[in-house]
């Protein structure tokens, strides 16, 4: 029996109420994706269960995180109109002692107007810059802890690592603070720059996964210590690709003390500019060396003024630049190899003002090796 033109229109009616229904029904209590992540507390179950590695794990976690900081920086930038518009950046960072100190990299503060740390209790303070090494990328900030008590990270002994041993990583990657990733330190003494004069002198390579937000952030061995600080990755695609990049403890340890006693940075100074020597250049000067530093300038009075080091005297063009020729040449110090302002950089960054060094140079044909005691910048 067939149906006619009214039945069939109940029929279509029926359907398309069930339909809105169903969608009604969906979009209510299906799934969608989240506006806001908020993090439940953690519960402290029992490890028994776990594997010796996963117990190494949770440990470490349990008594890192509430030292790790969530830090919020803002400023105003402004527009082509000259019109305001207020910046947020967020990264990592951690506490070192119970005064409140906590370091991070200095590019996650550079500019900020205004800090803001949250712990892992989620408590939030108010911090204040005390000072930075912006060639190193380090920043010692500190909060008031006011009457509560606080207790910083152990800092543990870079120099002791080896290729291979468990790291793990603590920060806030995305935002998604006090974020846990674990690997191994994939290589150590690399040298990374990152900028012209800025570089991670003997940085810790991890495959532990390292994101944006991640910045500042303590990077741990298996004992809880920090032996590092999470600062870079490599990547092609903006996310972690198993190659991330950590300041050694070593080297920030050494500046936070001297911004916490001194208020600054006490760093080596040997008082030249020059630039890189390459073979073409070594030709059209006839240089005796096709590698090392060409001295342009001597800073009057300095240490390398002093041990009786010469600047250029004469200018020419090199294509289209303009250079002092007639300086000393500058191809070691202390017996290792010196090429461009960089590898010195990175000599004088392992050294403190009031070192002696032996800088060998050539004037002329003429090879000398001349002590020079490093200054202060």
């Amino acid at each position: 029996m067939g149906i006619n033109a009214r039945d069939a229109i109940r029929l279509l009616a029926l359907g398309l109420v069930i339909a809105l229904a169903a969608y009604w029904a969906g979009s209510r209590w299906g799934p969608r994706q989240p506006e806001s992540v908020r993090a439940l507390p953690a519960t402290q179950a029992s490890t028994a269960a776990l594997a010796a590695d996963e117990q190494i794990n949770v440990r470490i976690y349990r008594q890192a995180a509430p030292a790790v900081a969530n830090i919020v920086t803002r400023n105003v930038e402004y527009d082509f109109f000259f019109n305001p518009m207020p910046v947020e950046g967020a990264a990592s960072g951690f506490l070192i002692d119970t005064r409140g100190h906590i370091l991070t990299n200095f590019h996650v503060v550079q500019e900020a107007q205004t800090i803001e740390v949250t712990l892992g209790d989620q408590t939030r303070y108010p911090a204040r810059l005390i000072g930075a090494d912006p060639r190193n990328d380090i920043a010692l900030i500190k909060i008031d802890p006011r009457a509560r008590k606080l207790t910083g990270l152990p800092l543990g002994d870079s120099s002791t690592l080896q290729v291979g041993q468990r790291v793990l990583a603590i920060g806030n990657p995305f935002g998604f603070q006090s974020t846990l990733t674990t690997g191994v330190v994939s290589a150590l003494g690399r040298t990374v720059q990152t900028g012209p004069q800025t570089f991670i002198d003997e940085a810790i390579q991890t495959d532990a996964a390292i994101n944006r937000g991640n910045s500042g952030g303590p990077l741990l061995n298996s004992q809880g210590e920090v032996i590092g600080i999470n600062t870079a990755i490599y990547t092609p695609t903006g996310t972690t690709a198993g190659i991330g990049f950590a300041i050694p403890i070593n080297t920030a340890k050494l500046i936070a003390q001297d911004l916490i006693s001194e208020g600054r940075v006490r760093r080596a100074f040997l008082g030249i500019e020059g630039r890189a020597i390459w073979p073409g250049l070594a030709e059209a000067l006839d240089l005796p060396v096709e590698a090392g530093i060409l001295i342009e300038r001597v800073t009057p009075g300095g240490p390398a003024a002093r041990a009786g080091i010469r600047g250029g005297n004469r200018a020419v063009l090199a294509g289209l630049r303009q250079i002092l020729i007639g300086g000393d040449v500058l191809v070691s110090v202390n017996g290792n190899s010196v090429g461009n302002p960089i590898e010195l950089n990175l000599f004088l960054n392992r050294r403190r003002p009031g070192d002696e060094v032996t800088v060998t140079v050539y004037r002329g044909r003429q090879k000398m090796d001349l002590r020079v005691t490093l200054g202060e910048r």
